[in-house]
Parts: structure tokens; sequence; C-alpha cells
């Protein structure tokens, strides 16, 4: 069993706090991402469970073990780094044998494990060959071998694919994910590519500013993002906030962006009522809008800005409550810079953030039980 368990972590750097108070476990043979901007704490986790940095309190224990302060050596972990750190004066079997000669395992346990990582990566064609000779994808094959030939309990890869060019990375996702689903390894992956944690990961944390926002499975923090944050940095586009005035309107609330109303779904009345006369932020995904070329009742009219065809779909600028929007449409849907469109918001898509916090409001349980 290889369950990572981090209690309270704190990391600080002089005055910078590069990890507060960070509690996360990751089940034995689950996949986590680690996913955040630059400097928001992620690598600065990772190498604590490596072992590469200790953290100044809280604790670090994989399996039943508190490994906070024993050497990397010493944790049965592998790591892939950003960079590959292959040995570019060694051949590529020499690579990939490397941890497995530290621990002195036999010459014919090496040879095998070698073999069966280089197979596993597509490179059992390239163990003659030295780094210098292979593409940056093919090195970063040999980084992954390496580390999965020495069958640790653990696997921790930082960023391990952003050195590539878009479409190898593309095809090198693909493989990874169906390489470690057949592993069945533990592993933490540490990522700024949304695309990457959204499509490979059991679970996802997002990190901002040294702390954990939201750890879930992927569709869940894209639909349901704890906070603005959250919903900003998850999506490509990004969430759309529009300011919007909660009203009640013949015992109902309706939340209204200018003079367009919005009626929530019922679980939500409760706990939007306490926003009665107060601003707050309507958040609602490109793609969950309903477009519509002509105007109708429930519709908001927007004015497009800019229309950018992405071959299966359209992406439109439009207009809307004093700042623009993102909207998804068909690549037939007609459109073009200065023309209206309508569009129609489904309830159940929409999301309610406190302004002052930035925090998602949510229906009470009571309601959503009953």
């Amino acid at each position: 069993m290889a369950e990572i368990v981090i209690e309270n972590a704190v990391k600080r750097f002089g005055s910078f706090t590069a990890i507060d108070n960070v509690s996360l476990t990751v089940h034995d043979q689950e996949f986590v991402v680690l996913l955040g901007p630059s400097g928001c704490g992620k690598t600065t986790l990772l190498r604590a469970v490596a072992g590469l940095g200790v953290v100044d309190s809280g604790r670090v224990l994989i399996g039943d073990k508190d490994v906070t302060f024993l050497q990397p050596k010493h944790r049965n972990i592998s790591m892939v780094f950003q960079n590959y750190a292959i040995f570019p004066h060694m051949k590529v079997f020499d690579n990939i044998a490397f941890g497995l000669k530290m621990r002195k395992a036999p010459r014919q346990v090496v040879e095998e494990r070698v073999e069966n990582a280089a197979k596993l990566l597509h490179i059992e064609n390239m163990l003659d060959r030295y780094p210098s000779a292979m593409s940056g994808g093919q090195r970063q094959r040999v980084a992954v071998a390496r580390a999965i030939a020495v069958d640790s309990d653990v696997l921790l890869m930082d960023e391990p694919l952003s050195n590539l060019d878009a479409l190898l990375r593309l095809e090198m996702r693909a493989e990874l994910k169906s390489l470690l689903n057949r592993l069945h390894a533990t592993t933490i992956y540490v990522t700024h590519d949304q695309i990457e944690a959204l499509s490979m990961g059991d679970r996802i944390a997002v990190m901002y500013n040294g702390s954990i926002l939201q750890i879930d499975h992927p569709t869940r923090v894209y639909d349901l993002p704890v906070d603005q944050f959250v919903g900003s940095f998850i999506g490509n586009p990004p969430m759309n906030f529009m300011t919007a005035r909660v009203e009640r309107v013949g015992g109902r609330v309706q939340v209204k962006i200018g003079d367009f109303a919005l009626t929530p779904i019922p679980e939500m009345d409760q706990p939007l009522a306490r926003y009665e006369g107060k601003e707050i932020f309507v958040g609602i995904r490109a793609e969950n809008m309903e477009p519509l070329a002509q105007p109708a009742a429930g519709a908001l009219q927007a004015t497009v800005d800019v229309v950018e065809p992405l071959g299966s779909q359209n992406l439109l600028t439009v207009h809307v409550g004093g700042g623009p929007i993102k909207v998804s449409t068909h690549p037939d849907f007609p459109a073009s810079a200065g023309g209206d469109v309508w569009l129609s918001f489904p309830p159940q898509k929409i999301r309610w953030i406190d302004r002052d916090t930035g925090k998602a409001i949510t229906p009470d349980l009571a309601a959503v039980l009953a």
C-alpha cells in the first residue's frame, strides 16, 4: 500500500510562505494532479513528498511510514523532472538502469526491467543510443522509463510534458495516462496546464498562494468551482463572470443583469435571498449558454465584438452588462462583428459567486435533500 498523506505542511523561504498549512491524501494507486499558476507552491509540495525539500512544520507519510525527514533514497519513490535530467554521457540503457544499479539490483533484474520499461515506452530499439541522438519526446520517454523501471511505491512527476511541442504533448499525454493506468502506481503529477489536469487525473487539487482551494474529480472542479479563482483558472476559455443584483419579485428571488432577470433553481432561493439588494457575480461557461440568432423570451441581448473560428466551434466575444464575455457556438451559427445575438441561460448551469469573498454561493443542504 502506497497511500500518501500530507498533514498541515508549511514551507517558508524567508518571509515568503510557499506552502501554507496544506493537508492532502493521495489514495493507494490514485493519480492526483496538482494544478495551479507559477509560484502557487505545487512543485514545493511535490519536492516535500520526494524528500528534496523538508517542510518547516507538518508531516509527510508514505504508506504508514513517517518520511518527513527521510532522505529521498529511503522513501522508495521515483521522480520525473521537467528538464528530463537524463545523463548525456550515458546510453539509453544505462540511463534507464541508473536507479536499479544504485539499488544494487542483480544484473539479470536490471536487464529485464530496463527492457520491459523500454517496451512500455516504445523505445526498445533505442537502448544503444546517446540522448544527443534523440528528439525531445524520445528523451522524455527515457526519463519516464527510468522512473518506472525501479518499481517504486510512488511516482512523482513535475511538469514532464511542458518542454514538448503541442502535438507531441497531446500524443504523450494519452500514452502516459494509458501507461499509468496499467502500472497502478500512486502518482502525484504537477502541471500548470489545465488540459493535462482535466484529461489525466483521477482528482485535481487546485493550488493558489500556497493553499489547496479545491480537490475533486476533474468534472466537478470544472462544473462546480468553489470560488471565482478556480472558475477563472479552469477552462479554455475561462468561466464568464457578470455583475448582477439580487432582488425579490412576487415572492421569488431574481438576479438581474441590468434589466435582464434570471430566475435561479428553487434550491438557490434561500441562499440567494440573503444577498437581496446586493451585487453578486453570475458565473457561466462559454459552452453552457444557448446562443440564438433572433430575439426570444427569456434571452439576453448582446452585441458581438469578435468572432473567432476554431474549426469545431466559433468563439464569440460579446458585450454584456458593461463587459465582454465568451460564448461558444456551432461553426455554422450566423454571427458577425457588430451584430446582435440573444443568449439563453440554463438555470442549472449558472454558478453564483459572492462578490466580496469570491466564494461560491451553494444550495442549502436541507433544500437539496428535501
